[in-house]
């Protein structure tokens, strides 16, 4: 039955271009975002992960700055410990150049107060950004090292801690026997010694921290260009897949098109009958 009120050919080809069209718009956006889920309603699921996975991104990105900043400051603190530990080698060799009663005791003890005052000032210019581990009033430093996320639990983080090493103490050369003989010259050879193992104590922790730092610096680079690949993996659009499909669904659009302008027509056709 022909109907000039009905053209169910017309309501079937609108509804088909309708389609195509729809279909077009959505390859065309996945093409000028790279992206096949670009929102909630394109796949609530994945699309929720990935959000997940990007905070968790994030996170590790302000964790690497973290440890960036943590590993410059063990790096002022290693350094001042080492330079340290050779002013000490210094100040064991005039203590054994003092053992000799021939020795000028007067310039020993010179030089022994200037690596004194040079050990002095090397703990109070170890410091990052005002933090100093070898200072008595330098506090712990502590490292935001990892976040961590298991199944649906919020996420936490893990963090590196740092004892303040207090050479301050720990090498007491304002309490040193001064050198005036070869008596006092191996008295402060002993005592030397007691603070040489101080300072190789503490050197060797900063040293240990600052390897850990530097392991977890990279493994968190590491672990952040996997999520971002498990995202990319998640979201992004298969750009040789939908430039094919653009081009088909051009193609159907058109035909679309042709289809709809022929069942258009279908009803004039009914004009013939009258004639």
């Amino acid at each position: 039955m022909s109907s000039i009120l009905t053209n169910n050919g017309a309501m079937v080809a609108l509804q088909t271009l309708k389609s195509i069209n729809s279909n077009l718009s959505d390859t065309q956006n996945q093409i000028a975002t790279g992206k096949e889920i670009g929102s909630a309603k394109d796949n609530s699921a994945i699309w929720a992960i990935s959000k997940v996975m990007e905070a968790d991104v994030a996170g590790f990105d302000a964790v690497t700055k973290s440890l960036a900043v943590g590993e410059a400051t063990l790096g002022v603190a290693s350094a001042g410990a080492e330079s340290i530990v050779e002013t000490l080698k210094e100040m064991e060799a005039l203590a054994v150049a003092g053992g000799s009663e021939t020795a000028d005791f007067t310039k020993i003890q010179a030089d022994m107060l200037q690596k004194v005052a040079q050990i002095t000032d090397t703990i109070e210019a170890s410091q990052f950004n005002g933090v100093n581990l070898l200072s008595t009033a330098g506090d712990p430093l502590t490292i935001v090292s990892s976040v961590n996320r298991v199944g649906t639990a919020a996420a936490t983080t893990d963090t590196i801690s740092v004892a303040n090493l207090d050479f301050e103490a720990g090498i007491d050369t304002a309490g040193m026997t001064a050198i005036t003989d070869s008596a006092t010259a191996s008295d402060a050879f002993n005592e030397i010694q007691a603070m040489m193992a101080t300072a190789l104590t503490g050197a060797s922790t900063i040293g240990s921290a600052a390897s850990r730092v530097s392991d977890q610096k990279a493994f968190v680079g590491k672990l952040s260009d996997s999520l971002k690949s498990g995202i990319g993996a998640l979201v992004d659009a298969d750009m040789e897949s939908a430039s094919a499909r653009l081009q088909a669904l051009q193609t159907q659009q058109q035909l679309g098109v042709q289809a709809l302008s022929i069942a258009n027509q279908a009803p004039q056709t009914i004009l013939s009958l009258f004639r």
